[in-house]
C-alpha cells in the first residue's frame, strides 16, 4: 500500500510539473525538458559506464541555438538523418544481437544522436511550424501514457505471447496490440480537440508513438540489462530513473518530427 502510494504520488508530480511546463509558456516548457535532458544524459551515462561533460555542452548549447536563433534547416535535416540512423540501428541490434556494441565502442556518438539528437527534437516538436502549440507534444505524452497503461493492463489480464522474452519478459504481443488500439482511439478523441492537425495526422502520430515508444522502451530495457540494473536511476520514487519515463516519448519523437514536418510542407 505505501508503494503504491509513493508510486502514485511521484506520478502525479512529474506529470503536473510537465502539463504545467507545457501549457505555461514555450520558454517555462525549454527550461524544464532542458533540465530533464541533462538528467537523462547523467542516468545514461551512469547506465553505460561513461562519464563525459562534452555531452552536457552539446545539449546545452543546440537547445540554446533553437531558442536563440534560427537554426539552418539542412543542419536540421543532418542532425534529423543521423539521428534516426542511429535509432534504426538500435532497433537492429535490438532484434539480432545478444549484447548492443554501445558497451564496447562509439559511447560518445551513439550518446549524442540516441539521447541528445532525440531530446532537441522532443523540444523542436511543438514548434515544428514555427509557433509554438503545446497541444502537439501534450497530445504525444498522452499518447504514450495511453500506450503504456493499457498496454499494462491488456497484457496482464489477457497476455500469453511474449513480445522480446530476453528483453522484457512482462511484455506481451496481446498488451502491444492492446496499448497501440487504445492509442488510435485516444488519438482520435485528441484530434476532436485540436483542430489544428486533422484526425488523420493524430492516427499516424499514434501509430509512430506505439511502434517506436514501444521500441525505445525495449532498446533502454536491453541497456539496463546489460548492466545488471532494474532502473536508469531513483530519481522518481517508485518509478526509478527520469529516463525511464520519458525513454519512449524521446525515441519516438525524431519520427514524430518527420512525419509533422512532411506533412507541413506537403500541405
Amino acid at each position: 500500500m505505501k508503494e503504491l502510494l509513493t508510486r502514485s504520488l511521484s506520478g502525479f508530480l512529474f506529470v503536473s510539473i510537465l502539463l504545467s511546463a507545457i501549457f505555461f509558456h514555450k520558454y517555462t516548457f525549454v527550461t524544464v525538458f532542458l533540465i530533464f535532458g541533462i538528467i537523462c544524459i547523467q542516468e545514461l551515462q551512469r547506465l553505460i559506464h561513461f562519464k563525459n561533460y562534452w555531452l552536457y555542452l552539446i545539449f546545452i548549447s543546440l537547445v540554446a541555438l533553437f531558442v536563440f536563433l534560427k537554426i539552418p534547416v539542412y543542419v536540421i535535416g543532418f542532425l534529423l538523418a543521423l539521428t534516426i540512423i542511429t535509432e534504426l540501428l538500435l532497433i537492429r541490434d535490438l532484434l539480432t544481437i545478444r549484447i548492443i556494441p554501445m558497451f564496447e565502442k562509439k559511447k560518445y556518438l551513439v550518446s549524442i544522436f540516441y539521447l541528445i539528437t532525440a531530446m532537441f527534437f522532443l523540444i523542436m516538436l511543438p514548434s515544428y511550424r514555427g509557433s509554438y502549440e503545446p497541444e502537439i507534444i501534450a497530445g504525444a505524452f498522452l499518447l504514450i501514457w495511453t500506450n503504456d497503461t493499457f498496454a499494462y493492463l491488456t497484457g496482464k489480464n489477457f497476455g500469453k505471447h511474449k513480445l522480446l522474452e530476453r528483453i522484457s519478459p512482462k511484455k506481451t504481443i496481446e498488451g502491444f496490440i492492446g496499448g497501440f488500439i487504445f492509442s488510435l482511439i485516444a488519438g482520435y478523441i485528441i484530434s476532436l480537440y485540436t483542430p489544428s492537425l486533422s484526425l488523420y495526422t493524430w492516427i499516424i502520430i499514434s501509430i509512430i508513438v506505439s511502434i517506436f515508444g514501444t521500441l525505445g522502451d525495449l532498446i533502454q530495457s536491453k541497456f539496463k540489462r546489460q548492466a545488471g540494473v532494474k532502473d536508469s536511476g531513483s530519481l522518481m520514487p517508485g518509478h526509478g530513473g527520469l529516463f525511464d519515463r520519458l525513454d519512449s516519448v524521446i525515441f519516438a519523437s525524431p519520427f514524430l518530427y518527420l512525419f509533422l514536418y512532411i506533412i507541413h510542407h506537403i500541405s
